[in-house]
């Protein structure tokens, strides 16, 4: 599901809001390929790291793992929503890939 930039912005931390800004066009396709690779490499290890924290999460929910914090967690939805927009970036990430693939492919 998408969401608004405004959404986007609630959803993540200050330092994650950066690497939002640079997945939406136009600023995705004035990247160099160098940079769009370090990009791809920093949203998709903190997209797997919100992941891992809500199944962690879910996980002490259900009792069925020891907290990791002082206290079990009891709700997951944040982080599973965190995660989705993580998620979203990379699709758009991936889409610029695939397309400067393809551009380069015709062009050869």
């Amino acid at each position: 599901m998408g969401y608004s930039h405004k959404t986007e912005r609630k959803r993540v931390s200050a330092d994650e809001v950066e690497l939002l800004d640079k997945s939406h066009h136009p600023a995705l396709g004035k990247l160099s390929d160098a940079e769009l690779a370090e990009l791809r490499k920093l949203v998709r290890d903190r997209r797997d790291r919100a992941q891992t924290m809500a199944n962690q999460q879910r996980r002490e929910a259900r009792r069925k793992a020891e907290p990791r914090g002082a206290q079990a967690a009891f709700d997951n939805s944040g982080t599973l929503r965190k995660a989705d927009v993580l998620a979203g970036a990379m699709r758009r990430i991936n889409g610029e890939v695939v397309r400067r693939e393809e551009k380069a492919a015709r062009g050869a």
